[in-house]
């Protein structure tokens, strides 16, 4: 056999001495510590009390049995009331939450109570507008808002304020103020509705400024008036406004350009716009023209620029108003609608 596996087999058998050396150690100590426990458990201990009269001494015996299990019982206590001790704070914790959640619930539903009878005193206040527009634009309310015995707020503010559940007659209150809201608003649709009428009745109406922007003033009103050039005096039939050269003309309503022509002794560049019901405007002494016959315009459009074409003694606009082609009107009549 060769050295090797002679250090080999020698190397082996002491592994093996050593562990077998270790095993028997462990076992050893291990039931050595065994058996002392054993009989530490079996100890009795005697406790003596003494008092520091004369009187009889008490004494006590008590095993190891007794005193772990004593301890054991003790620990067990003590973890209990530390978690009871825990449990107690975080209650208290949750109630003084629960408290403050509580005061500033009141304090919010006092607030919403507040803002309740502030907008009970308002309707009180918007109820005699929506009347006041309806009977000043000849309306009746009867049609349109639910009617009842004392009027269409009774039922809102015939609840008596020293109801038991306040928030309840808050809720109620509410409920009220959403039918006076539905209500109303049917109202508030018919004005609509006549309003809306009306402002679409100005659009074709010729009822605006036809210079852009408001700018320029009337140098020659509607009416008799003495011609420049000749002296003579004759009917103006409409109003010159003067301003500068390029100023933006519009459409004072909507309609349809029925005529663009040029008159070199009248009103030089010259276009001529029928609307609805009958009317016609007539925009003259324009520099430039934007439109062309058949167009189709609408109020607040711009259709050319001021000039001095024509029978003109400077920038202007000449203006007319006519029901039908040629019976003229006071433009300045139109000019006052609101």
């Amino acid at each position: 056999m060769s050295p090797a596996n002679h250090y080999k087999k020698f190397e082996r058998k002491l592994l093996y001495a050593v562990g077998k050396t270790f095993l028997a150690v462990y076992l050893f100590l291990r039931i050595h510590v065994f058996v002392k426990l054993v009989n530490l458990v079996r100890h009795r201990f005697t406790v003596l009390i003494v008092p520091f009269s004369e009187k009889k001494v008490f004494s006590l015996r008590i095993s190891m049995h007794a005193i772990i299990f004593i301890s054991i019982l003790c620990a067990g206590m003590g973890a209990f009331l530390l978690y009871y001790s825990l449990s107690i704070s975080e209650i208290q914790v949750s109630y003084l939450e629960n408290t403050k959640a509580q005061a500033d619930a009141r304090l919010d539903l006092q607030k919403l109570h507040d803002g309740i009878q502030d907008l009970k005193d308002n309707s009180r206040v918007f109820e005699g507008s929506v009347n006041g527009m309806l009977s000043t634009l000849g309306l009746s309310h009867q049609d349109n808002i639910r009617s009842t015995e004392d009027g269409f707020l009774s039922e809102y503010f015939g609840r008596s304020s020293a109801a038991e559940d306040v928030l309840a007659g808050d809720l109620s209150d509410l409920r009220s103020l959403t039918l006076l809201l539905d209500d109303s608003s049917k109202s508030l649709d018919s004005i609509s509705g006549l309003l809306s009428s009306q402002g679409m009745l100005l659009y074709d109406l010729p009822s605006i400024w036809p210079i852009e922007g408001g700018i320029g003033r009337i140098t020659t009103p509607f009416g008799p008036t003495e011609d420049c050039f000749t002296g003579q005096t004759y009917l103006h039939k409409g109003i010159d406004i003067g301003y500068g050269y390029d100023a933006p003309i519009i459409a004072t309503a909507n309609g349809k350009v029925v005529s663009r022509r040029y008159e070199p002794l009248n009103y030089g560049n010259v276009v001529m716009v029928r609307h609805n019901f009958g009317f016609y405007t007539v925009y003259g002494h324009m520099n430039k023209v934007f439109v062309h016959e058949g167009d189709t315009v609408v109020q607040g459009q711009r259709i050319g620029l001021m000039g001095s074409t024509g029978k003109s003694s400077g920038p202007h606009l000449h203006y007319e108003v006519r029901l039908g082609p040629q019976q003229v009107i006071d433009p300045s009549r139109f000019l006052k609608i609101k």
